[in-house]
């Protein structure tokens, strides 16, 4: 009996002993608190990821210090360090658009509050793919030193890879201007672009695509028309479509076709039309330029490989004309009244150098002003270190 009596004490002990540490479990064992936190209102845009994966750009720029791990991550926790190196591990959970990850951190001053970039393995294909705006879940599991790990998950829209980010206000309501992500669409690398080469060239307008290399003052002129020309012959239309389903007071966004969209639809907006050209002069080593004002871009083209000269052509002028309403040159004779496909191309390829020439004279203080809604975007091999093409 007195056995029993021993045994049936320790238990109660033990018993209350584990009830007490229950209680006590979160001031010995503390979960970390933390929200799961971004810079761009809980949007996550494709473009911009794709656009800077491989090289050191940082486009997004933490607003809060001091930063630990890498903020190309874009998805950051805020956590205050209890005592000296404290230890920090993150599990970000997969989706669809990145694999799970794990990430350990050290923040060494107590007492201080880090932003913490956990590492995020993104799914390149998957971005690149996505051509609609969709929700995902993202969950985080947080743990420091020997605390209880602790769980938060926040909804955050993928954007369409056709959304370029062009400015955003951060945490400390500052406007960050973004519109050096456009040349994220000009792709020189499609392979689709070898097609509309052969088909300029089929022309017989020029011989060969040399870039600055030809020694006729002229010759760059006379490559970009061939380019001009075949674009109208494809039967490009304008198209305005250019707004997207974001609706933020944070962040802002031109919806832009690639490459490879508009060759398809054969439609262009100023913005599709100036990116896909700028694309092809790439290709043919010619040094394009991005103008953007208020509303509106247009494509310039320098006609020297100095940059002591530049050329400007409003691309929505591809489309004013179909020239299936005028005559092939075979068929013209001496007594026809009408003009010839080659004429009226060409006429409203000088059309569109006026109209862009009369535009950016007009408007070239507040080009080179840094207005945050003008934009003179040189896309050439040093912009190219920090933005790449963003691919089909």
């Amino acid at each position: 009996m007195k056995r029993f009596f021993i045994i049936t004490l320790t238990l109660l002990l033990l018993a209350g002993g584990a009830f007490t540490l229950y209680l006590l479990r979160d001031r010995i064992f503390p979960s970390v608190s933390y929200e799961v936190d971004d810079e761009l209102g809980g949007n996550i845009f494709p473009s911009l990821i794709l656009s800077v994966a491989t090289t050191d750009t940082l486009i997004v720029q933490p607003s809060q210090r001091p930063v630990v791990g890498n903020p190309k991550s874009h998805i950051f926790i805020q956590v205050t360090s209890p005592r000296p190196n404290s230890r920090l591990r993150i599990e970000v959970a997969e989706t669809p658009f990145f694999k799970r990850s794990v990430s350990e951190f050290i923040l060494p001053e107590e007492g201080k509050t880090y932003t913490v970039y956990p590492d995020i393995l993104w799914n390149f294909s998957a971005l690149r793919n996505n051509r609609q705006a969709v929700p995902v879940n993202v969950s985080v599991e947080a743990r420091l030193n020997e605390g209880r790990p602790a769980r938060r998950t926040r909804t955050f829209s993928v954007r369409s890879i056709n959304e370029c980010l062009i400015g955003y206000y951060d945490k400390r309501n500052r406007f960050h201007n973004t519109g050096v992500l456009f040349a994220a669409y000009v792709n020189e690398d499609s392979p689709l672009i070898d097609q509309i080469l052969r088909e300029a060239l089929n022309t017989r307008i020029v011989n060969r695509f040399l870039g600055y290399q030809s020694k006729r003052a002229d010759y760059v002129d006379k490559q970009v028309y061939a380019l001009w020309n075949v674009l109208q012959r494809r039967k490009f239309k304008y198209s305005s479509i250019s707004n997207s389903s974001l609706s933020s007071n944070v962040v802002y966004a031109q919806r832009v076709r690639t490459l490879e969209d508009a060759l398809a639809s054969s439609q262009i907006n100023c913005v599709d039309g100036s990116v896909l050209f700028a694309s092809v002069l790439r290709a043919i080593n010619i040094d394009p330029i991005l103008v953007r004002l208020p509303g509106h871009m247009y494509v310039g083209y320098y006609t020297d490989r100095n940059h002591t000269h530049a050329q400007f052509l409003e691309t929505t002028m591809i489309g004013d004309i179909d020239l299936d309403d005028f005559f092939p040159e075979e068929k013209l004779d001496s007594t026809s009244q009408g003009k010839s496909q080659s004429e009226m191309s060409r006429l409203t390829f000088e059309k569109s150098k006026e109209y862009a020439a009369r535009k950016y004279s007009a408007d070239s203080a507040q080009i080179h002003g840094q207005s945050p809604r003008y934009m003179f975007l040189e896309i050439s091999k040093a912009l190219r270190r920090y933005i790449q093409p963003i691919g089909k």
